[in-house]
């Protein structure tokens, strides 16, 4: 299995269209390529553009594609077992969670701007309030984004809840992404 080979749905499938963030079906039959499979999320590219496809529709692009997928995205969906909390368990949760056109993870891109962990409760357990943006105001994946940094903050066990916000100010550039993003991307 390989990025930008060439597969045939074998089933309808649910994908959410990129940028605009709304769900079509994409029907059985159609030939698509992987653009991308980092932490956990698969963007595909067909005739028509770019779709974002949860795992629980995986199936529709074969046995072995889903076999592959599954086991690379295992590491960025498993929970933390118990540990010591540290902030920076927070900021390595939030660099599993990738813009669906950019191959570079939310942090690296710079669209954290704000992180806030709360005291510990009774139970010894944090909530965690992050603010972040988007690379493009008009950008319809915010929600989805804003959820996949939710849910990979949750994974941690000394965490009670996450709320991720989309904010808009300052607006993002790209002189936000991080040395070793820029590295990555090939703009250094």
């Amino acid at each position: 299995m390989q990025i930008d080979q060439e597969i045939t749905l074998i089933r309808d499938t649910l994908g959410t269209i990129i940028p605009a963030g709304e769900d079509h079906i994409i029907p059985a039959g159609t030939t698509v390529t992987i653009s991308q499979a980092l932490g956990g999320a698969v963007t595909i590219r067909t005739p028509e553009g770019l779709y974002r496809i949860p795992s629980k529709d995986w199936d529709a692009l074969g046995v072995e594609t889903e076999s592959y997928l599954k086991k690379k995205s295992e590491v960025s969906s498993s929970p933390l077992p118990n540990v010591a909390f540290s902030e920076s368990l927070i900021w390595e949760a939030l660099k599993q969670c990738f813009d669906p056109e950019i191959p570079l993870n939310i942090v690296d891109l710079g669209l954290i701007y704000d992180l806030k962990v709360s005291d510990p409760d009774e139970a010894d357990l944090r909530e965690v309030n992050v603010q972040m943006t988007l690379t493009a105001q008009g950008c319809g994946m915010g929600p989805v984004i804003a959820e996949d940094a939710k849910t990979q903050i949750e994974l941690i066990s000394c965490i009670s809840k996450a709320n991720v916000a989309i904010v808009w100010e300052p607006p993002w550039n790209p002189h936000m992404i991080s040395e070793e993003g820029r590295q990555k991307l090939g703009l250094e």
